[in-house]
């Protein structure tokens, strides 16, 4: 979603890093690239006016001219700003005595119903909640379907539908149903439309007054830019918000919406959505999208990533045999189902500081989970003799094995290349024994060289 305000951003800072002392004019000059970067990217004029002025006053001071990096340093004083203007992380409140009512609002189309279904995941999984689903949707054509579907699939209590009742009835019910059946959190998809009106503000404010949620959380899709500003203003005025939720962040969305909502509305951005999969849901950590867009990476983000998707009992095992200087095709096709875990791999190594200079190298290596499926279903295509000894695939297996597989020779071979050069460093660390290679993590989780996954 940054990658334009980040890729703008960091021309403008690797300019000023390689002067030495900055003066006064330095640093205005930098700040009018900054301000038309922020303009670009869908920020609001009021807020970038105000970003503008609270950096300047600060990197004109004394703390800049009597840094040995001054450069560095307008990069840290902008990091700052941009947390201080993204607001504080904070998740779903629920201090409140359950069962604790959740309230999602937004317009049609913007993921609402998809959004309260992975925050239902969440809140089991991590939270260890139970929690049910209720849609109060009685307008859109099987809306009230989707979310049942989307409840069995996240192993969440689903209120069941009664034909003909309205919003507020089915609020009230899915209340007395959380709290007759001891649910801890009970979320309220409500209907949306089009674009905002007074019919909609009315039922949503009856609904709100009904069961007086402890969150009313707004659900922006981020690639609306400016509008996404003006709903949430107009929201919180006539609803009242606690949070918002921002979707289909790993879109080509400029950004700007981040900023502004939290800058006009005062309220925080508590999630991001980046993908249609359940599970792809993260909290919002300001410093960490703070930098993102200057191209310091997240590799917080990244670690946790990682720790969610790894399976502490593959890596025990995969350990085991490394530590023997075991290495076959299938543990090469267990790494790859592990990467696949992690989500979108783009948006994966997004995360790596600097990693914005060599985007077109990222590009150009078509790194995606597609890429890692062929690689997969290479290795699928294989006797399990040819998996355990990879030294029985010659030119006529080679040939099979790519047809089965959908691919072509070469692309066998690069696979085969790949495994040899990562066999070969199991090799060199087998001598550290299991418990060296768990203390000192699994190598070989991207393939060695920045080779590409499948050309």
């Amino acid at each position: 979603m940054f990658e334009s305000l980040s890729s703008r951003l960091g021309e403008v800072f690797e300019r000023l890093k390689k002067r030495g002392a900055l003066t006064e004019a330095d640093v205005s000059e930098a700040m009018r690239e900054v301000r038309v970067a922020l303009l670009e990217a869908d920020v609001a004029l009021p807020v970038v006016k105000d970003f503008i002025a609270k950096v300047k006053e600060r990197a004109i001071g004394q703390e800049v001219v009597r840094s040995i990096t001054p450069g560095q340093m307008v990069v840290k004083i902008v990091h700052d700003c941009l947390v201080e203007t993204l607001g504080a992380a904070e998740d779903v409140n629920l201090a409140a005595a359950p069962p604790v009512p959740v309230l999602m609002v937004g317009l049609q189309g913007s993921g609402k119903t998809t959004t309260s279904a992975k925050i239902a995941l969440r809140l089991k999984t991590r939270d260890r909640k139970k929690v049910l689903l209720a849609s109060l949707d009685v307008y859109r054509p099987a809306a009230q379907q989707q979310l049942e579907i989307l409840a069995r699939q996240a192993d969440v209590g689903s209120l069941p539908v009664i034909l003909g009742e309205k919003p507020v009835a089915i609020a009230r019910r899915a209340m007395e149903t959380g709290r007759r059946e001891g649910y801890d959190v009970v979320i309220l998809d409500t209907a949306g439309r089009l674009h905002i009106d007074e019919v909609l503000m009315a039922e949503v404010a009856d609904v709100r007054d009904a069961v007086r949620p402890a969150e009313t959380l707004l659900v922006v899709d981020a690639m609306t830019g400016q509008d996404a500003v003006t709903l949430a203003r107009e929201f919180n005025e006539k609803v009242g918000v606690t949070g918002m939720v921002l979707t289909r962040v790993d879109g080509d969305a400029r950004g700007g919406a981040a900023l502004s909502m939290r800058a006009v509305t005062g309220r925080p951005i508590k999630f991001l959505g980046a993908g249609e999969k359940l599970d792809a849901l993260e909290v919002f950590h300001p410093d960490r999208v703070a930098g993102r867009i200057l191209g310091m990476g997240d590799v917080v983000s990244l670690v946790e990533k990682a720790m969610d998707s790894f399976e502490q009992d593959e890596a025990e095992k995969l350990a085991a045999k490394m530590a023997k200087g075991k290495f076959d095709l299938d543990d090469l096709a267990a790494q790859f189902r592990q990467i696949k875990k992690m989500g979108d791999l783009k948006g994966v190594i997004g995360m790596l500081p600097g990693i914005g200079k060599i985007k077109k190298q990222i590009d150009e290596a078509n790194i995606d989970a597609k890429a890692i499926n062929r690689q997969e279903a290479i290795i699928l295509s294989m006797t399990k003799a040819e998996r355990k000894s990879p030294d029985l695939i010659k030119a006529s297996r080679k040939r099979r094995i790519a047809a089965g597989a959908g691919v072509s020779v070469q692309d066998v071979n690069k696979l085969l290349k790949q495994y040899q050069q990562m066999a070969d460093v199991m090799k060199k660390v087998s001598k550290m024994g299991k418990k060296g290679l768990m203390r000192h993590g699994l190598p070989g989780l991207f393939p060695p060289g920045g080779g590409r996954f499948g050309g």
